[in-house]
């Protein structure tokens, strides 16, 4: 089992920058599984973003996050970090991070709001 907790969500104005953070705890290592971040609007089907590996040494993204977000992680504080820069209307969501374990992503956070908008 692994319990995650997002936060750092909020208000930020296009151009902005928010980081969200996804505290791990349960399974151990925290190391020995990968991370991901997802997002969700009413409009939309959940989005991936991207992935970052158990040791932090190797990410994935989507190509439209590409340049704007960066993922990283702090095995030593069960923390994954969601770097957002230039942020647009468009990113408005809530957005999730999850556990890559057992060959799918199992286990889910319950979510951050995130609002662009000036």
């Amino acid at each position: 089992q692994v319990q995650l907790v997002e936060s750092g969500g909020g208000l930020a104005q296009p151009g902005g920058s928010l980081r969200l953070s996804c505290a791990a705890s349960g399974r151990t290592p925290f190391s020995s599984y990968p991370l991901g971040w997802f997002r969700q609007t009413p409009e939309k089907e959940r989005e991936y973003l991207g992935t970052i590996s158990g040791r932090g040494t190797t990410t994935y993204y989507n190509d439209f996050v590409k340049g704007r977000f960066t993922i990283s992680r702090d095995n030593a504080k069960n923390t994954v970090y969601l770097q957002m820069n230039n942020l647009k209307p468009e990113d408005t969501a809530i957005y999730y991070c999850a556990a890559w374990i057992g060959e799918k992503w199992d286990f889910w956070g319950q979510g951050t709001q995130v609002t662009v908008s000036s």
